[in-house]
Parts: structure tokens; C-alpha cells; sequence
């Protein structure tokens, strides 16, 4: 905090002395070398910041009783596997992002993109060929396009205008935040799903449908109608009594139907899709299987009504919530207590079973059909199980088990500070200059899952059934053209003492097994760790501590099999995540070139900023330790010896320069 003149100084100290007094009973943040803050209390005190960053952990489930299976067979074949999924793109996890917060996450403006950002996308992209994005949710239902807002910004909350149990403000935004997405699409691949204003029917607000087919073309992949339109009356979007005595609600399929035809209506009345192809990128009915079942709205002929303007089917599922935490109305639910329904393959094939009819039926008809916003928990997700390595593991599992049971995509949601369960965070704004990005648990989920699909757009899953297997070591077959390419051996069990290690033998019959495999792991030393975890040794480390890029070294293990009995045996650790590449060819199809990363050509605070040796904290005040290099918290006067000082290049953006040229033509 850099005092240049005498009166500052002695405010500066005033607000020193008033702080301390202030914080004598209070808590005090130490971040250490890999960022991650360790939280000392007073008596009855406890942590108060934003859930993003909660140091909070939990207790880890006991070892299961009885013992499971350690040792599992791991039979596949060479041709006509029965039960395979159908094929699947790499693509299959993306990310849904809360409209309200694509300033936080995509960057400030159409030039200045956030370059972790367009990291942490580069990777899924070398894997997988391209990524799949959503904004939207709750936030895009009352969203209006205006010609500017004050500031040059994108979007603006009007938080006085909230509305529902989730307190949704309505949102403000310009054409530049459409301009932003396109200039990313040029960087990394990325196609965009965006919803239209559905609140209000009477008529529909239609900005976004020309905005967006002119701005961002081809990469548009579908414009949502509605967002869980069967909670609409619970949220009281609908007029009219919202529930009877009898659980009958007002608002049925057939009207969301009638207002689908409005739309279509007024978009030709007005003339705003002129060539005709937004009205053939709808993607619906997006329920949430709260209030309607998705056979009723089969039933009500949904599909059939609207086959020539449906390019997806989708749907929006979580778990469970954890409302009554975020916003009351109830008993708040210990998340203690939920921690081992994350970490059972059982749960996740319960979650899913409800939509197995529907997927097959979507087949029926050639529609994709999309998981379109889903996470650990709605409302936030729960502190020490969305925010830790259980998350990492039931997100990858849960992405097989979609993908194993027919759906063609799902999207990992993530918002604000004040969530769990994200993906990936950007610092808060008044530490952007200081602070890295903090990625979390289910994007490691997301990155396994897209090595594990890989590029090639025809890979089949299989949920290995396996006699005896336990449903805390889930198995995965993953095939091109009908043979076994990647197996994926999951060991959700928390055991250090290596009592639970899965040793999966695998074999084939119809070919013989390779002399050799390689294998990469998903690794942590706890269900509970939080940050850290490295995926084949490499890490985004902890809060605060990454621009996007996978930080150590690489390490891709080679397994020798056994030729005499024509097997490899896989140790999977307890916790844990092996992915094996059975052939070299399926090793080069995704890991075989670096991910295209970025650096910043902006430049922003470039003094004044704070990175504090934990070992000096105690004793350094302000300029007195500026010999060292990290112990200063002040810029050295003019005349005083200083060490050599380094510019902090930031994150916060990248300047697109010609590319401008493109996008605005």
C-alpha cells in the first residue's frame, strides 16, 4: 500500500491502529507459499469470507464395511461389446456459466478477455478438439440488450429488482459481451449455447436472436427456450395460485407449448431471422423434473409439434440443494451428512435412472439430448464436498455415467464467489492485480473426462458390469469402432493405508493385450483435500494460485503386462483415478501435442500490490522488511536502497488488435 504524502501516512496509520482494535477478537488470513489460506479464530469465531474460498473441511466416510472388492477382473472384447453407449464427442463436459457473471469469467469486455480463462479452455480443446459453453441460467430470463451502460461495461444487476428464492436480479447487457465470446471462439474453440428472455411472453423480448446469429454465426450451437420452465410456479413466474391443496399446479406443458408457438410467432411477425435458422436451434423443454414429468411432456406431443425448430432436447438436474443454507426458508442441511452420497456409484445410477427412458426416446426422434446445467448441489453446492477431491471423483464419474447412459452432453455449472462449487473462480475484482485464478475440483473432472472421450467424435462407453464389483470402484470401458481403447478405474474409498488399493486386471478376449500400457492418474490424499490435486503429476494448485496452465512436470506411467497371462494388472489408490491407454494410437489421439496457452499483452496495476512472506508477516510493517523481496507490503521511497522490483504482469486480459477487424465486419 504505497503512502505518498505526509497526511496519508498519518491516516494510513489511524486506520492501522482502528483495524487492529477493531480485529483484537477476530480472524486473521495467512496465505501461504501455494496460496491456500490458513484461517487461526478467536474463541467462537469462524470463517466469514465467500464461499469460493472456505477453508473448511470435512471428516473422511470410514473405510467400508464389509471390505470390498480389491482385487476386480476387468474382462473386455475385441468386438460386438453389447450395451455400448451411443458415440460420443470429446466436447461431451462443458461449462455453464451464470450469465451475471460472464464479466467475472470471460473478461471485462470484447479486448480485454481473461487469459486464464482462455487457458483453462485451450486445455480441454488439445484433448477433446473443441469446448461447449452455455450462458445463461436463472439470470438470462429477464436479460435485455441495451444499445450502452455507463463505463463501457457488458452487463449490469439491477439488485433491486431481484425476483424468486434465488434472488435473481435482472440483467442489463450490450452486443459487447457478445463480441466478447465471438473474439474468445477465435483464440480457442468454442461454441456457445445462449437462452432467450422468457419471463415475460407478451410479447418476447427478441434482442438476443439477431445479436447473436450476426455476431457470433456458426458458433452459436442453440438459443434455450426457457429455463426450468416447470419451476415457474414455485418461483412465481406465473401468475395465478401457484399450488393447490392437491399438488395441481396451473402452469402444464401445454401452456409452455402455447408460448413456444407465440415465439415462433413473433419472431416472424418481426422479422428478426431472416435466414431462418434460429428458429431451428431451440433447445427444450429444459425442465427439472421438479413439477412436470418429462413423459408427460413427450405426452403433450412436444417433441412432435416442434421436431423442424428442436435442435436439442435438455434437461437440468442436481442432486439435491442446499437452498435453505444460501437463502432460509428452513433446516439447513449439514453437508457432513451428504458427503457419502457423493461417493457411491450406486447414487450416481439412482440420479440417472429417471432419464434412461427418455434418452432412448430421444434417439428415436434424432435429437441430441443434453444434461444442460447440472453441479454437485443447486444453491452453491456444499462447503468441503463441492469444494474438495469427493467432487473431482463424482464428477468424473458422473460425466462417464451420462455419457454411458445415452445423453449426448452435459454442462458443469459455476457462478460468483458465493458458491462451492465452481469449476474455476476469478480472483475477487479488488485482488485481481495480486491474485491468480482458483480452480476447482470439477474441472479436474472435466479435463480427465475429455482425455478420456478423446478427439476422434466416435467413442462408446460401457459401465464394466463385473461380479462382485463394489460400488465404491466404479470401471469404465471407453471404445472406438467397437473396440476397447481406454479403461477408466475409479476408487472412491478413503484409505491411506493402502488396504483399499484396487489392483484391475485387465484382459481381452478376440485380441491379445499389448506388452505394455499407459497410464494416467487423478490423485489426492484425501476424498477431502481441497486443492492441490494433480492429474498424471501435474496441478492448478490452490486458491488463488493459477493462470490456466497445468503447473510440474508430466508423468505418464508404464505398466509392463503379463504376457504369459495375457493381463495388466492397474493399481488404482484409495482415493483415486487410473485412466489406461491400451494402444499408442489411443495415447497420441489426445496427449500428443502441448495445449496452445496464452499470456497477457495488457498491463495493468503495476505497484502497490501485496505478496506477503508468511515467515516475516509477524514482524514486517509496511517498508521495514523491503529488503527481501516478498516481505515488503510498501513501495520503497525514492531515496531509499531497494531490491530490483519486477512488474506483476496480470491476468486481466488480452488485447485482440486485429482481430477486432474481423469480428466487427
Amino acid at each position: 500500500m504505497g503512502i505518498e504524502s505526509a497526511p496519508c501516512r498519518l491516516f494510513h496509520s489511524l486506520w492501522v491502529i482502528l483495524l487492529f482494535l477493531a480485529s483484537a477478537q477476530g480472524e486473521i488470513t495467512i496465505y501461504h507459499t501455494n496460496n491456500q489460506a490458513a484461517f487461526t479464530t478467536a474463541p467462537g469465531a469462524s470463517y466469514s469470507g465467500v464461499a469460493a474460498y472456505d477453508p473448511a473441511t470435512l471428516v473422511a466416510p470410514p473405510v467400508p464395511s464389509p471390505t470390498i472388492l480389491t482385487t476386480i477382473p476387468v474382462q473386455l472384447q475385441n468386438a460386438g461389446t453389447p450395451n455400448l453407449s451411443i458415440k460420443q464427442k470429446g466436447s461431451f463436459i462443458g461449462f455453464s456459466i451464470e450469465m451475471s457473471v460472464t464479466n467475472q469469467v470471460l473478461g471485462k469486455n470484447s479486448t480485454l478477455i481473461q487469459v486464464p480463462f482462455l487457458n483453462l479452455m485451450a486445455n480441454i480443446q488439445q484433448r477433446a478438439g473443441s469446448v461447449t459453453i452455455r450462458v445463461g441460467g436463472n439470470t438470462q430470463e429477464s436479460a435485455t440488450l441495451v444499445d450502452t451502460l455507463p463505463d463501457g461495461r457488458i452487463l449490469m444487476k439491477n439488485l433491486t429488482g431481484v425476483t424468486g428464492r434465488t434472488q435473481t436480479p435482472p440483467l442489463d447487457f450490450t452486443r459487447d459481451m457478445l463480441y466478447l465470446m465471438r473474439n474468445i471462439s477465435s483464440f480457442v474453440n468454442v461454441h456457445w449455447f445462449l437462452g432467450i428472455p422468457w419471463f415475460v411472453t407478451q410479447p418476447f423480448d427478441l434482442a438476443i436472436i439477431p445479436a447473436s446469429q450476426e455476431i457470433l454465426g456458426d458458433y452459436l450451437l442453440g438459443l434455450q427456450a426457457a429455463n426450468e420452465p416447470d419451476m415457474y410456479g414455485l418461483h412465481k413466474h406465473r401468475n395465478g395460485t401457484i399450488y393447490g391443496p392437491n399438488g395441481n399446479d396451473y402452469y402444464k406443458p401445454y401452456d409452455y407449448m402455447k408460448e413456444i408457438s407465440s415465439l415462433l410467432t413473433q419472431i416472424d411477425a418481426a422479422g428478426d431471422d431472416p435466414t431462418g435458422r434460429a428458429k431451428t436451434i431451440l433447445v427444450g423443454p429444459n425442465s427439472a423434473n421438479f413439477n412436470w414429468t418429462l413423459q408427460e411432456i413427450w405426452d403433450a406431443g412436444f417433441v412432435d409439434t416442434f421436431t423442424d425448430n428442436l435442435a436439442y432436447l435438455a434437461v437440468e438436474k442436481y442432486p439435491t440443494d442446499n437452498c435453505n443454507a444460501a437463502f432460509g426458508g428452513g433446516p439447513v442441511t449439514d453437508p457432513q451428512t451428504e458427503i457419502a452420497n457423493y461417493l457411491t456409484h450406486a447414487a450416481l445410477k439412482n440420479l440417472l435412472a429417471p432419464y434412461l427412458a427418455s434418452t432412448m426416446y430421444a434417439q428415436t426422434k434424432n435429437k441430441p439430448f443434453l444434461m444442460f446445467e447440472t453441479n454437485t448441489a443447486s444453491c452453491g453446492g456444499f462447503r468441503g464436498v463441492s469444494d474438495s477431491f469427493t467432487a473431482a471423483l463424482w464428477g468424473l464419474d458422473y460425466a462417464l455415467q451420462l455419457a454411458h447412459s445415452n445423453f449426448s452432453g452435459a454442462h458443469f455449472h459455476l457462478g460468483g464467489q458465493n458458491v462451492y462449487y465452481n469449476p474455476f473462480t476469478s480472483p475477487p475484482t479488488n485482488q485481481s492485480t495480486f491474485h491468480q485464478w482458483s480452480v476447482g475440483a470439477l474441472y479436474y473432472s472435466a479435463l480427465v473426462m475429455a482425455e478420456a472421450i478423446g478427439a476422434s467424435n466416435q467413442t462408446q462407453v460401457l459401465d464394466i458390469p463385473i461380479q462382485g464389483l463394489s460400488e465404491y470402484t466404479p470401471v469404465y470401458g471407453i471404445y472406438e469402432n467397437g473396440t476397447p481403447v481406454r479403461v477408466a478405474i475409479i476408487n472412491y474409498v478413503n484409505d491411506p493405508t493402502g488396504a483399499n488399493t484396487v489392483h484391475a486386471v485387465i484382459s481381452m478376449s478376440g485380441a491379445s493385450m499389448p506388452a505394455s500400457v499407459k497410464v494416467k492418474r487423478l490423485s489426492a490424499e484425501s476424498v477431502v483435500q481441497k486443492g492441490g490435486y494433480t492429474w498424471a503429476n501435474q496441478t492448478f494448485g490452490g486458491n488463488f494460485d493459477s493462470d490456466g496452465r497445468p503447473m510440474g512436470t508430466e508423468v505418464i506411467e508404464t505398466v509392463n503386462c503379463d504376457t504369459t497371462a495375457l493381463t495388466c494388472t492397474i493399481d488404482v489408490p484409495a482415493p483415486g483415478v487410473a485412466l489406461v491407454f491400451l494402444t499408442d494410437a489411443a495415447f497420441t489421439e489426445n496427449s500428443g501435442a502441448p495445449s496452445v496457452t496464452f499470456v497477457t499483452t495488457a498491463q495493468t496495476k503495476t505497484h502497490n500490490t501485496a505478496t506477503v512472506d508468511p515467515s516475516v508477516l509477524s514482524t514486517s510493517n509496511g517498508y521495514r522488511m523491503s529488503g527481501h523481496d516478498l516481505a515488503g507490503t510498501s513501495k520503497a521511497p525514492n531515496n531509499a536502497p531497494r531490491a530490483i522490483q519486477t512488474p506483476l504482469i496480470t491476468t486481466l486480459g488480452l488485447a485482440l488488435g486485429a482481430m477486432l477487424v474481423l469480428v466487427g465486419r
